[in-house]
């Protein structure tokens, strides 16, 4: 089949886009706003863009409060999601007005960063803290805004739990990493083989 996705016309009973695009990291996001109020939001529009520095960035469909909190205070942490977080990070996802905490809505405990405001999900594994680097309003191929933003943080420091580092690795598939499928579906992180790259290879 083929279909052009101006019109969308795939004729299928959902969009078969972001099943294609798959599995996709969470970014498990936790902002703080000029006022102190905290909003954690995940993210499947998520991914790692650079390593040295190391950056992050994450997509929002529309100006969520995640994107608003951040543009206020220029930080923010990517908390990793695990198949033990599932439903909490579920919880997470419910549209709870400006100012209610996520946190709270679904069982979860603050935990302090060090080097950012805004607090990590104390039962995570690892937690990245960032400074923002920009947020860029997406267009299309024609130059139209489509409402969405890409937002680019530098990973100031990282939280792991040392339960999870394996002779001197981190194990995602002890920590029970999980990833976005498209429609209701997840994978998680339990079958892993290695491929090593030719030599010069980045």
């Amino acid at each position: 089949m083929f279909y052009d996705t101006a019109s969308n016309a795939h004729g299928l009973p959902h969009d078969p886009f972001k099943a294609i695009i798959a599995p996709r990291p969470i970014g498990w996001i936790s902002s703080m706003d000029k006022n102190g109020a905290v909003n954690l939001a995940p993210y499947s529009f998520f991914n790692a863009f650079s390593s040295r520095p190391p950056i992050v960035g994450f997509a929002s469909e529309g100006r969520k409060d995640s994107v608003a909190f951040i543009e206020e205070t220029r930080e923010f942490v990517c908390n990793l999601v695990t198949y033990d977080l599932r439903d909490a990070m579920n919880a997470t996802s419910a549209p709870l007005p400006r100012g209610s905490s996520e946190f709270i809505h679904a069982g979860l405990e603050e935990a302090p960063s060090r080097m950012v405001k805004a607090p990590r999900v104390k039962a995570s594994p690892v937690a990245l803290e960032c400074k923002l680097v920009q947020i860029i309003e997406l267009s299309d191929s024609d130059g139209q805004p489509v409402n969405s933003f890409l937002v680019l943080g530098h990973v100031v420091g990282v939280h792991i739990d040392e339960a999870f580092i394996r002779d001197g690795r981190f194990d995602l598939v002890a920590a029970g990493t999980i990833a976005r499928c498209g429609y209701s579906d997840y994978t998680k992180a339990d079958d892993l083989f290695s491929i090593s790259r030719p030599k010069g290879g980045g």
